[in-house]
């Protein structure tokens, strides 16, 4: 047998390898960069919110929004779309996708599933209440060609939970960890309110709304994250024949995490990261579904600053998990990529991608996507001076 060679270092080659793990440090954090960023179209006065991004068969990337002149409270509001066509590098000018005559139409989604037709969802505000807000969504096989898609179907999404949704969300509010000093007086009446209203068939079945991308797993079922601003938490619409019909799972319950964003680990598991409604400190949440979606584990904070925003993740094809969303507890004046290799383990930031030293200016509810080509593309709100824009950003990892 040899013996092994021992390897002396002098000082002078501890330097010289000091300096080569630096070098190749540096060199790995080099490539997960912006190589591309641009205004869907030119800043302007009227409210651009919540964007989605895909890319079709062909190569084009299609884009949308919610446009007008507010939110829920505006009955101008419709949903906008615009093309960048492959190969081009400039967008095309912005397109009506969808418009409710005399209704605020908001928080479009765009996807594609396994048989490459693409999905429109959406929601159309009643009574200006987004607790009131009816579920819809148009299907498209024509969608190659200029401009918005040829919609084949329109329907609406009609959810029943029935009634082990009040006790699901009873027992939840019960494994809940106390609230600490600040939820002592209120938590318990808040929590008996919500479970009243959980008991109500009107209530249950409405005001579940739209944000992030759709899951599809191997299998075909297709998992749409939804939200309530009236129950304050979240559930899935699931759909096992390729978006034909949809019920609901089991709901997600705490305390204001809303829209949640999506993720298949290697074992199949699915974990929901959430945007935290509650109260401080202003950490993302966390669930998880053993079961493909059908229900989900006892709500939980992560360590990763976030304020009261959307936040959006996906799984890259070597393996990570990417994440981007505003590193603050207050305002959104930044926005950050952050990865994890270690399937949400642990985080780690990687990228700014948008800083303001204004505290006003906004960067929001971003859209992630991985391209054929492997590049991470974004869409997400641009706000300052009163000026508004959707940004679209492609970053190499």
């Amino acid at each position: 047998m040899k013996k092994a060679t021992k390897i002396i270092l002098t000082p002078i080659r501890k330097n010289i390898l000091f300096c080569c793990l630096l070098h190749l440090q540096f060199f790995a954090l080099g490539q997960v960069k912006v190589i591309q960023k641009q205004n869907i179209f030119p800043m302007q006065s009227r409210h651009v919110h919540s964007s989605s991004i895909v890319e079709l068969p062909n190569g084009d990337l299609l884009s949308c929004w919610f446009q007008g002149s507010g939110e829920r409270k505006a009955n101008d509001v419709k949903i906008m779309g615009s093309r960048l066509k492959k190969g081009t590098k400039k967008w095309e000018e912005p397109f009506m996708m969808s418009d409710t005559p005399g209704f605020p139409d908001c928080n479009p989604v765009l996807f594609l599933n396994q048989r490459k037709e693409l999905f429109l969802f959406w929601i159309v505000i009643k009574s200006n209440k987004w607790e009131e807000s009816i579920l819809k969504y148009k299907k498209s096989i024509v969608h190659n060609s200029e401009g918005p898609p040829n919609w084949s179907w329109q329907d609406i999404i009609l959810l029943r939970p029935g009634e082990k949704f009040q006790k699901r969300t009873k027992s939840k509010f019960e494994q809940l960890p106390e609230r600490g000093l600040g939820w002592a007086e209120y938590a318990p009446k808040y929590e008996k309110m919500i479970v009243e209203a959980a008991g109500d068939k009107n209530k249950r079945q409405s005001g579940w709304m739209t944000r992030t991308r759709p899951l599809q797993l191997e299998s075909g079922r297709i998992i749409l994250p939804l939200y309530s601003d009236g129950f304050n938490f979240s559930l899935m619409a699931i759909s096992d024949d390729q978006g034909k019909n949809w019920r609901s799972s089991e709901p997600i319950v705490g305390y204001g995490n809303v829209q949640p964003s999506l993720i298949e680990k290697k074992n199949g598991d699915i974990v929901a990261y959430m945007r935290d409604n509650g109260d401080k400190p202003m950490r993302i949440l966390k669930s998880v579904s053993l079961d493909k979606g059908e229900s989900w584990s006892n709500v939980s904070d992560t360590d990763i600053q976030n304020p009261g925003s959307s936040l959006h993740t996906l799984r890259h094809p070597s393996g990570d998990w990417i994440m981007v969303n505003n590193n603050l507890e207050m305002g959104r004046n930044i926005l950050n990529l952050n990865r994890s290799k270690d399937e949400g383990k642990t985080w780690n930031f990687i990228l700014e991608i948008e800083k303001s030293r204004y505290k006003n200016d906004s960067f929001s509810y971003p859209t992630l996507i991985v391209t054929k080509q492997g590049q991470i593309h974004l869409s997400y709100s641009l706000q300052s001076k009163q000026q508004k824009t959707i940004v679209h950003a492609i970053i190499s990892l």
